[in-house]
């Protein structure tokens, strides 16, 4: 376990974020299927000296997707343009991105269902022939120039996989889902996060945090850090799962790793509406939360946990909900 103090640079989080990346497959903890696949696919691209097929990694927020194209780049040698869907808001920002893109080197687009249909139309021949089509002049004198494009690889990463069009999810040669982590594979993320950010854990303390982290490394990470400014701040030289316990405490994260959101989820569906079923809209009305955010950000890790059930009639909160959301806990003001 890491003993150094914690006197550490002034660094922003998102400085942070940057260091506590893996660089390479051998760094990388977790989704082990799809890492020893990845590995066998990068050993053969080059040893053909080719590049890689077009790899699609899908999956909820916080699980490695920007990761491990970036460790894809770091494996192959290779520069790893990197974008999002929404900026590639013109055809004319795709095609410079694609012309600028160097041999068998890797372009990165993170929500790439959120790309317009004229840029993605426009991957299409990239994808396949690795060559554009862009229209010069208008009326009667347009003609079509063809660009020749180098042999690149696309890596796209998506949290909705059933928003990406079929012509495009089927141009992919590779498709990774990612799931939620293991507990173990969780504290030995946070061992190595605890090595880089010299926090002083105790043994125990890295088994609290990891439960409570969502089976997600962004968020352990997360909590990581909040732990440690918690204890610099209060001069603790020493993190121990009493001190764990206590700052999740303060921060309103149970042991399950629920937030306050999402234990008014589970409240508002046993008390308001006897369990439910309830239909999303209602449900997210209810506590005055965006339906899309409790979709994607609080109703999988609900469904993981088995809190709660989708039904063709809607949201069902399951027996396990009702013991962890106690009488007690009931009877609080659910808004306070």
């Amino acid at each position: 376990m890491p003993s150094a103090s914690l006197s550490t640079p002034k660094n922003q989080d998102t400085v942070v974020d940057h260091t506590l990346r893996p660089k390479t497959m051998k760094e990388f903890v977790g989704q082990a299927q799809l890492c020893e696949n990845l590995r066998v696919f990068i050993e053969a691209a080059k040893q053909r000296s080719e590049h890689l097929e077009h790899v699609l990694f899908h999956g909820g927020p916080g699980l490695g997707k920007t990761t491990l194209a970036h460790i894809l780049g770091n494996e192959l040698s290779v520069k790893v343009h990197a974008t999002t869907g929404p900026a590639l808001e013109r055809a004319g920002d795709m095609a410079a991105m694609l012309t600028n893109i160097g041999p068998r080197e890797i372009l990165f687009i993170d929500e790439i269902h959120r790309l317009r249909k004229t840029s993605e139309e426009m991957l299409y021949k990239a994808m396949e022939e690795f060559a554009l089509d862009v229209m010069i002049g208008k009326g009667p004198s347009a003609r079509m120039l063809r660009i020749d494009l180098h042999p690149f690889t696309l890596v796209g990463a998506t949290t909705k996989m059933n928003l990406l069009s079929a012509p495009l999810r089927d141009r992919f040669g590779m498709s990774f889902h990612l799931d939620y982590y293991e507990v173990g594979d969780i504290e030995c993320i946070l061992e190595r996060s605890a090595k880089i950010l010299s926090v002083p854990l105790k043994e125990g303390a890295i088994s609290e945090v990891a439960k409570r982290s969502r089976r997600t490394p962004r968020v352990a990470n997360r909590l990581l850090k909040r732990i440690r400014d918690w204890a610099q701040v209060k001069g603790t030289l020493h993190i121990t799962p009493e001190v764990v316990h206590e700052v999740l405490k303060k921060l309103d994260i149970d042991d399950f790793g629920l937030d306050r959101t999402d234990r008014q989820i589970l409240q508002v569906l046993i008390k308001q509406f006897r369990g439910g079923p309830v239909g999303l809209k209602t449900l997210a009305a209810s506590i005055g939360e965006e339906l899309s955010t409790i979709e994607n950000v609080y109703e999988p890790y609900l469904l993981q946990l088995g809190f709660l059930e989708r039904t063709p009639r809607g949201r069902t909160a399951t027996q396990m909900a009702y013991k962890h959301i106690s009488a007690e806990s009931l009877n609080v003001k659910l808004f306070s």
